[in-house]
């Protein structure tokens, strides 16, 4: 039987990089999956996918930071799947830049999308949570859930340029640290995992196109310049940045069953880099 079997997972930001990894993992283990993209069609072509290779997804397409999302996202794993086991907060992008040349509108962006709209979610998630978790006691059955938070090295050990997101990746790892104790009673393990260097559209040259992106009519400039390319693979013991699949396995580990007893931690996938 497939580890995840009969479960029923929501991926913020699942339809490109690690969340696509991530979907298309946890479908192969027989998960029902919740995708969501700000866009249609990479949100339904990782549906596509998943359902070509004998699973069960539907797209769950907006903004993540839109203030009715987070309800919207927990119903429709309930309406389409009958429950919900697995929640995986993986949607956000980068605006960098120095402190001195940040603007308050810059800054509020990353906590929009790093923090509020993960809070939102496990909020909307809270009560159905409650409700499975005491009917499951009253049959004397027990079901252990998991939660994942995606932070980044940035928010635990800090990063020039990025004051923005990584106060809002480190905020993260707080919201883990106390959801972890307040859902330990419904049997729900929440952990957070903080990536290094992996391949993706964010972590491309800034002069890419790949990493314009555009966000209810407004273009951001994603990316890294390309000078700081060669020196972020020079600090990483294994001498290459992580690929998507390989970022989704370190979320996998904390959706397996071997992590039943695994909350309130922060794993590290960075390829050894301890800054």
């Amino acid at each position: 039987m497939r580890k995840l079997e009969g479960k029923v997972a929501i991926i913020s930001g699942s339809g490109r990089g690690i969340g696509r990894a991530l979907a298309l993992k946890l479908a192969s283990e027989g998960a029902s999956v919740v995708v969501n993209d700000l866009d249609e069609g990479p949100a339904n072509e990782v549906v596509a996918a998943i359902e070509a290779a004998g699973g069960k997804a539907v797209a769950c397409v907006g903004n993540v930071t839109a203030a009715d999302f987070g309800e919207r996202f927990v119903q429709t794993a309930i309406d389409s799947f009958g429950g919900l086991d697995i929640i995986v907060n993986n949607a956000g992008y980068t605006r960098d830049g120095v402190i001195q040349k940040q603007t308050d509108e810059q800054f509020q962006a990353m906590i929009d999308v790093h923090l509020t709209a993960p809070f939102r979610i496990l909020r909307a998630a809270a009560e159905p949570i409650r409700i499975m978790a005491r009917k499951e006691a009253e049959e004397g059955r027990e079901v252990i859930r998991k939660v994942v938070n995606i932070s980044s090295m940035a928010g635990t050990h800090g990063n020039a340029g990025q004051v923005n997101y990584s106060s809002a990746k480190a905020a993260l790892v707080g919201m883990t640290k106390t959801l972890s104790k307040e859902w330990g009673r419904y049997k729900v393990c929440v952990n957070c995992v903080a990536f290094g260097f992996i391949e993706t559209r964010l972590t491309k040259p800034n002069d890419d196109p790949e990493t314009r992106i555009e966000i209810e009519g407004k273009t951001i400039q994603a990316g890294v310049p390309a000078q700081t390319l060669g020196m972020l693979k020079a600090i990483v013991p294994l001498g290459r940045a992580g690929t998507p699949e390989e970022a989704a396995g370190g979320i996998y580990l904390m959706c397996a069953p071997e992590s039943d007893y695994v909350s309130g931690q922060v794993l590290i996938v960075g390829g050894g880099v301890s800054l």
